[in-house]
Order: structure tokens, then sequence, then C-alpha cells
């Protein structure tokens, strides 16, 4: 079995605070997010991260996994072995989200395995790395359903607790020194949670330290952490051994008046619902169930404000000391958390040509879908019949009509498709990149490029059908000159979808502006309107419907007649020129909106 390095790793965080900034109408505040949290875990720990909705852990967990260290917000200090954090560390923290973000035309082999190609150590064979992707699924038990494929919303693949084993599968890849989960058992059975939280044990087992949130935990998981944090709003109401937490809370005169799950009784603490726990006799005249909103909630205050202070006041400071107390590390693996470097798993190329591979085989499916391919047949067939056989002998009969729709098909298709690209992977690429997986430029030179094989296809069958049937200019030069102006067409309105998704990330916001800029697109595109008033006239050459309007014009009739309902046959050099420019042009733009996102700084 392939063996990958793996350090042991202490993390460490003392009086962490974090808030936000808070912009209403006339004025701004700051909320406190955490107060004052302190605690620490070792390797072969797992340290569960508990508290009611809205107390923090979900931010105390993104703190400590270095995706907020350069908040002007934080406050206090996180530290890993003894270090604060830095680049180099993500290649040795794995980060697993509430959600499982994954390709759902993907099987699970392949999504390891591309995993392991992009986040493995560069030192490392193909081969080997390949190996580690079936020991990861070994490991994982997954081997039944090594072959299916992941699934989603609309597509039939692997079950929920499935689903959730191959999202800690792409972290636990790396073999990281610290592994973060965000609510690994939501939405899942009692049964399945306890295996996920089982192999978290494991995980630690082998040398690794865990880091897990979790919502309410069923007691037979909840005994199985050694660690817990109890948060509530923002506050530490506990540190310590899991063990000893009903112990803890009964010291100070907190215990349950029913028969129940530990943690649903620490949530109630944490929430300050009183009504099946005993109170401290110094708080039975200060807090009492009542029936009005306010009451409930001064109550709740009062009770939160005792948990807070006890726990600071009666917890000695010998006991901090020891849960805190460092463990001697060697020098240099102090150095090696310390360093700044960022440390990429495979080469740019290497990144591209993996990427590009993996774009191919999750798209193909969308691509070739029978629903898309009767669209493009249905289409091409009525506008045969409808222009069969025209006769191009005198200006009545000429296709100009047909040519100027092609152009507006092959230029609204592609806009409308390009446009969810970057929403739709919005939360796969934050996910990816967050892990320093790949460049973002390799990401996005893959993401376009892969496209191209894919785009030239439906378009080749479109105008197989219609071109014979509707008798357009025989020969195999116009054919492929036609078919490389669809090309350029295609590929110019691709990048515009791209350069409107990027900059909005909204798909509504993103659809709307597609749909005006597309019918003004058409309308000036040289068919409805002829003369265009001098002040907007811009908007004409702006238009890739107008220049693939006039080079279809050209390849068909360019000896014929020099002018066709009043659009001017020319070289066609300015056209070419005019589609070249907005190919690259798009994409610039689109790459640039990009990299303006606060996805994760990276080149």
């Amino acid at each position: 079995m392939l063996t990958i390095l793996m350090e042991m790793m202490i993390l460490q965080f003392t009086d962490v605070t974090y808030k936000v900034v808070i912009k209403g109408m006339t004025s701004t505040r700051e909320k406190d997010i955490l107060n004052g949290i302190t605690g620490c875990v070792n390797p072969g720990e797992v340290l569960a991260l508990m508290g009611p909705s809205g107390s923090g852990k979900t931010t105390l967990l993104n703190l400590l996994g270095g995706r907020l260290n350069q908040s002007s917000n934080l406050g206090g200090s996180v530290t890993y072995n003894d270090q604060p954090y830095s680049k180099s560390l993500k290649s040795r923290i794995g980060f697993v989200t509430q959600d499982d973000v994954l390709f759902p035309h993907l099987t699970v082999r392949e999504t390891l395995t591309y995993a392991a190609l992009l986040r493995l150590p560069s030192s490392l064979t193909r081969e080997e790395k390949t190996k580690r992707a079936i020991d990861v699924i070994q490991e994982l038990g997954l081997e039944r359903c090594q072959d299916t494929i992941i699934g989603g919303s609309f597509v039939r693949g692997v079950s929920g607790g499935e689903r959730k084993r191959v999202s800690i599968g792409n972290e636990i890849i790396i073999n990281p020194s610290l592994l973060f989960l965000d609510e690994p058992t939501s939405g899942l059975d009692s049964t399945t949670a306890l295996r996920i939280v089982q192999m978290l044990q494991e995980i630690a087992e082998a040398g690794k330290t865990v880091i897990t949130t979790i919502h309410q935990p069923s007691s037979r998981l909840f005994h199985k952490f050694d660690k817990l944090v109890l948060l509530g709003k923002g506050s530490l109401l506990y540190f310590g051994k899991a063990s000893e937490v009903m112990a803890y809370f009964s010291s100070i005169g907190c215990n349950p008046l029913l028969a129940m799950n530990p943690a649903e009784f620490l949530l109630d603490l944490a929430n300050g619902n009183i009504n099946d726990v005993s109170v401290p006799s110094e708080l039975e005249d200060k807090v009492h169930v009542g029936n009005g909103e306010a009451e409930t909630r001064n109550c709740e205050c009062i009770f939160n404000q005792y948990l807070v202070e006890a726990y600071e006041t009666r917890v000695a400071k010998r006991e901090k000391k020891k849960l805190l107390a460092p463990i001697p590390l060697d020098e240099e693996v102090k150095l090696k958390v310390s360093s700044p470097k960022r440390l990429w798993g495979a080469t740019w190329w290497e990144q591209y040509t993996i990427l590009y591979c993996r774009g191919i085989k999750e798209r193909r499916h969308d691509y070739f879908s029978w629903l898309r391919i009767t669209q493009v047949v249905s289409t091409a067939t009525i506008l045969g019949l409808l222009w069969w056989q025209s006769d191009t002998s005198s200006p009545k009969g000429l296709q100009a009509g047909l040519l100027f729709f092609i152009a507006v098909f092959w230029g609204f298709f592609p806009v409308f498709t390009a446009i969810f690209t970057f929403p739709q992977e919005r939360a796969v690429l934050s996910k990816e990149r967050s892990a320093d997986m790949y460049r973002l430029s390799a990401y996005f030179m893959a993401r376009t490029t892969s496209d191209l094989p894919l785009d030239l296809v439906l378009p080749v069958l479109f105008l197989l059908v219609v071109y014979f049937m509707a008798g357009l200019k025989m020969g195999a030069g116009p054919f492929f000159l036609t078919m490389i102006t669809v090309f350029l067409c295609i590929v110019a309105a691709q990048g515009l979808g791209l350069a409107i998704g990027a900059s909005l990330m909204d798909m509504k916001k993103a659809t709307t502006l597609a749909s005006v800029t597309v019918m003004t697109f058409m309308l000036a595109g040289g068919f409805f309107v002829n003369r265009i008033p001098v002040f907007i006239s811009w908007i004409r050459y702006m238009s890739f419907n107008y220049h693939t309007y006039k080079l279809l014009l050209k390849v068909q009739y360019e000896h014929r007649m020099p002018v066709i309902g009043g659009t001017r046959i020319d070289s066609g050099l300015e056209e070419v020129c005019a589609l070249v420019a907005m190919v690259f042009g798009y994409r610039l733009l689109a790459y640039i909106s990009l990299r303006m996102m606060k996805l994760q700084s990276g080149a």
C-alpha cells in the first residue's frame, strides 16, 4: 500500500474573537460572532464543536481551517505546531464542507482519481497517485459503488452516506495532518451517521488531528468524541474531555430532570432552555419559565451569562493550562509549518490536461443528451423544409433569411449555455481553490477549451441537415467555410456568456442581461434594420450576429451580387478579425472577473 508522509499536528487556539460589520439603512454596527474561544486538540483526538444554530461553530471551524485567517475582524491566536498559519499548510489540511460539492456525472473512482492527480505531491508518479485513489476507495468501503456516478438533484447516483464518504475521501487522499469537517452527519440516518463518526475515529487513531462541527448527535455518536467545545451565542460554555462534560455541568448546579441524550441536554443549556433542567439556587429567583417572549429572552440571556461566567471562574487555571500544554516538537517540523511557499501537486500543464479531461467527461452527458440533439435536429429539419431547395438564381429566391437565422440561432444557443458555467461551478471552484488544487489560470483555460470539441459536433449535424435540404451553394469549399463561420460565431457567443456569468455570478441576473444583450445584437444584425442612427451605430460592430451574417452572405453569394438587402459584401477580413477579437476579448473579461472574486488568492 502506498504511504504518504504525514506529520503530527497540534492545533491550539487562544482567546479567539471574530466580528462582522452589519450595514443598516442609517448606521453601521459590529456584531460579535466569537468571544474569546480557547482550546486545543492533539494528534489522535477528535474534537467536536457543538452549539445551537447561530452559535458560531461553523465560523470557528472556518477560522481554525485557515479560511478566515486574513480577516481584519479576527482576534486572538491560532497556531499549528506552535507556528502561525502559512500557505504551505494547505497541502496538509483537509476540509470537508457541509454540502457535498461533487460533479454529478463522474464516477466515484474518477472523482477520487482526479483529486489524487491534482493534490498529491509532484514527487509521486501518475501510477502512484492512481494507486492512492484505489487505496482510499478500499479504506472507505466504496468498492461496491466505485464505478457508479455520483449523481445529484436530477441524476440518480450513489446514496447520501456514500456521497459523504466520497467527500471525505477527497480530503484524506492527501493523508492530511489536520482534517476539518462541517456537519458530516447532516441529513444522514443514525446508522450511517455512526459509521461516519467511527470512520473519523479510525482516521484520528492513525495519528491525524480531527475537528468537526456537529449539531445534535445521538448519544452513541456523542460518546465517540474525545474533546468537546460547547458554544452558546458565540461564547465558550465548555472546553474539555467529552466524557467529563456532564460532571462539569452537574458541579455548577445544572442537571437534566429527565433521562435524555447528553447532546440534547447540552443544546438546551446553550439555548437557555431551562424547562427540563435544574438551575442553581442563586438563579431560581432570577429565571423562571414565563409566557411572554421578552420574559423568555431575558431568562435565556441571564442563564447564558451565568454559564459563561461559571466556566471562566470555576474551571481552574491549572486545568486549562494542562489542556493547553504544548507537546515538545522538533524544530525542523516547526520550520516546515512556517514555510510561506505554496506547494502545488502538479505543474501548470499537468493541471490543465487533468482539468481538460475531467471537463470533457463531466459535460459530454449534457452536450449529447437526447433533448439537445432532438432540439438541434428538429430545428434544422424545419428550416430545411421551409427553405426546401430554394431558387437562388433571382433576388427573391435568396436564402438571406435562412442565413440570418443560422447566425442568430448559433449566437443565442451558446450564450444561454455558457452563462451558467461559472455560477453553477462556483461552489466547486471555491472549494478546490481553497485547497490549492490548481491555479485559476489552468482551470479557466481547461474550462473554456474543453467545450470546443463538444461545441463542434452539434453544428456539424445541424449543417449536414439544413445545408443540402435548403440547396445552399454546393461544394466542399463553401460548406467548410460555412462551418468555420458558424464555429467562430459559437466561440464568440460562448465568450460573451462566460463573461456575463463570471461578472454577475447570479443566474437570474445573468439570464436577464444576456436576454437584453442578445436581443440587441440580433436587431442590429443587419437583417431587420439596415439604417441604424449614427449615435448607436457602434452596437452593430459589437454584434457577432452581424459579422456572422455578413460572412455567410459572402460565402454563398460573393460572385453574384455586391449588395444583398442593404448589406454590402466585402472581403470579410474585418468580420473575421472582429469575431476573433470577441473570442479572446470576452474570455479575458471573464477571467478578470473570476480573479476579482474573493475565492482564494492564488496564481
